[in-house]
């Protein structure tokens, strides 16, 4: 199961308590909020702080938060799914990673039992090659890949709109044994 958000990170760099960060939310009408709401509050409470992404930490922050008054558990998007993610890194250039991947996954009308509903797709970029497909549960199987160190590729994969945490476990167990055969 994924770990809750720490908000250690957030204490330290804000130099703000955990508990005044939750009073100073609650005063926002946080609880009331939806999370796309919250997020330029709080980025409108560190904007004066010297940091790189001001919106990463928002975000961050308003996660934790909606998982502390218990809106959100542990690994849980924001529109109520959950993901799941496995990577591998292998020998060989991006475009012969992504030939490796196609002829691992090509002609498979399913995918841990789902069938697959909308085709694969690749495309490509100058960093990044990637691998799409949608599946009957309305999931999506997304394929990264981008050169790890010269001569290498990390291909990750991420299977997103996933019904529960239990599902993400089950697919995370999936995409790490496909990854294997890689």
């Amino acid at each position: 199961m994924t770990k809750p958000q720490s908000v250690g990170p957030y204490v330290k760099v804000t130099k703000r308590g955990w508990s005044e960060w939750v009073a100073v939310i609650d005063a926002m009408g946080g609880r009331e909020l939806p999370h796309p709401d919250i997020v330029p509050l709080v980025q409108h409470e560190i904007a004066h702080l010297e940091l790189k992404n001001h919106g990463w930490w928002a975000q961050g922050i308003t996660i934790a938060y909606e998982q502390y008054i218990g809106r959100r558990i542990p690994g849980q998007q924001g529109d109520g799914t959950f993901a799941s993610s496995a990577s591998r890194t292998i020998s060989g250039s991006m475009d012969a990673a992504l030939t490796a991947w196609t002829a691992l996954v090509g002609g498979r009308t399913s995918f841990n039992g789902l069938e697959v509903t909308d085709e694969s797709t690749t495309s490509t970029t100058a960093k990044w090659r990637y691998w799409r497909c949608g599946l009957e549960d309305d999931s999506r199987v997304n394929v990264t890949i981008n050169e790890s160190t010269p001569g290498k590729s990390r291909v990750a994969v991420q299977h997103s709109q996933l019904g529960s945490p239990e599902a993400a476990a089950v697919c995370k167990s999936y995409w790490k044994a496909q990854l294997a055969s890689l």
